[in-house]
């Protein structure tokens, strides 16, 4: 029972939970991302539905049959989160040993993303037309793909790819909808298939406001035949009325060595980028991922200290000319901080044009035509803000600062992921509201 999430305290607690008939209808999975929360929501889902629970893990009933292949009716499983990494290295999974297993990692990889356009959500919706053609050569694709000769793999492969980035670029939301919680909440008071059913919500806090108040409904009066489980990587960003109505496991972030473990055991890699995984300086889980995108993290973090140096300096100037002496600690610092990042890369130290500042940023990100990417970047910027606020001490306006930089990114996050806004015009805005908003403070 979860034999295959290493090192995580957390599951162990909710397979004696399990075992003692005490699991609580609602919980909340907890912690750093990559660290198993949603891999043991899946698994949670097949053993509460196993016809055979005695065999546990190697189960071959027709219920953990279908939930290996994530196409068990009684799972829902929604919420937004990146799924071209995890496809890719699943795919070179499948390319470096094309056996059984390797093939079903490729094929749940693909149906995580599947997931999110479940008929549940999406039936009679008028939107579902501009992705339905990728869905279903997807699933047909995913039907046959077990069967395929050794030959065959890579076209199927490539083909496969190419139609589910499409899809999650063209099809997914940064933030969960209330249509579809209020569809999730319909489904949930149908009669399940087998046992149980199973509602998995991934990001629960990247949801729409009245998405919140419909979940808050559910959890208040949920089915008696329905688990609910969410998982966050930022707990705090959850309303305390929803998580006080939530049974807390929370799970850890693991050292490097068993995250090399989980690389090797997982995906059968054990060297990236020329240094052996599990050595002094190695990669965890998130950034291996994230090295199968076109443009991986360590990619985003100097164009993110690109755009903080060119707001830290554009500010510096606005309170120049208002007459403000000595300039405030928190600017320098970050303007220095973020500097020395640019350096260490090609960037070097950007120019007062916003337009050339933002071609540079577009240029490095692929023009943020991969979905999620401008979201990442905007994550970057706020962690090179905030870890350039370590070296101040007891500054005199710090949580303040920080305030304006998470309300205008989050600002600038829903313009591109809710309302199709193009990068461009939203990096514009953020630019000219950041530099205006942190003047303020320096009247």
């Amino acid at each position: 029972m979860f034999d295959h999430i290493l090192e995580q305290p957390a599951v162990n607690q909710l397979g004696r939970d399990k075992m003692a008939g005490i699991l609580a209808p609602s919980m909340l999975f907890s912690g750093p991302p990559a660290s198993g929360k949603g891999t043991a929501g899946l698994e949670l889902a097949r053993i509460l539905s196993c016809e055979d629970p005695a065999t546990q893990a190697n189960c071959t009933c027709h219920a953990c049959s279908r939930h290996r292949l994530l196409i068990h009716p009684d799972l829902l499983n929604l919420g937004p989160r990146p799924f071209s990494a995890e496809m890719s290295a699943a795919a070179a999974r499948c390319f470096r040993e094309p056996d059984p297993l390797g093939r079903l990692l490729f094929i749940r990889s693909v149906r995580k993303l599947l997931a999110r356009f479940s008929p549940v959500f999406w039936e009679e919706d008028p939107r579902f037309k501009k992705v339905s053609e990728s869905v279903f050569t997807l699933e047909e694709a995913l039907d046959e793909f077990s069967s395929l000769k050794p030959e065959e793999l890579k076209k199927s492969i490539d083909k496969i790819l190419k139609n589910a980035v499409k899809l999650e670029s063209e099809g997914m939301s940064e933030l969960i909808p209330i249509g579809h919680i209020r569809r999730a909440a319909a489904w949930s008071h149908l009669a399940p298939m087998g046992k149980r059913k199973v509602l998995l919500i991934e990001n629960a806090d990247r949801m729409q406001e009245g998405a919140r108040n419909s979940l808050l409904k559910l959890l208040e009066e949920p089915p008696p035949s329905i688990t609910i489980v969410l998982t966050s990587s930022r707990e705090k960003a959850l309303l305390p009325t929803i998580v006080s109505r939530l049974r807390p496991y929370r799970f850890i972030r693991r050292s490097p060595e068993v995250e090399a473990a989980v690389i090797r055991e997982v995906f059968k890699d054990t060297f990236l980028q020329g240094a052996s995984i599990g050595s002094p300086g190695a990669l965890g889980i998130s950034t291996y991922l994230s090295s199968f995108l076109p443009v991986p993290e360590d990619s985003l973090r100097p164009l993110a200290a690109f755009f903080a140096a060119f707001i830290a300096r554009g500010t510096i100037i606005l309170l120049k000319s208002k007459g403000v002496s000595p300039f405030p600690d928190e600017l320098v610092a970050l303007g220095k901080y973020a500097t020395t990042i640019t350096e260490a890369s090609t960037l070097g130290k950007p120019g007062q044009d916003t337009q050339s500042v933002i071609a540079t940023i577009l240029a490095g990100a692929e023009k943020f035509e991969i979905r999620g990417l401008f979201a990442q970047f905007l994550r970057m910027l706020l962690q090179v803000v905030s870890e350039s606020r370590t070296s101040l001490g007891q500054a005199k306006h710090p949580a303040l600062i920080l305030d304006i930089w998470r309300k205008y990114t989050a600002e600038a996050a829903n313009a591109v992921g809710i309302y199709n806004q193009s990068p461009v015009l939203a990096l514009e805005r953020l630019s000219t509201e950041l530099r205006r908003g942190l003047a303020e403070q320096w009247p």
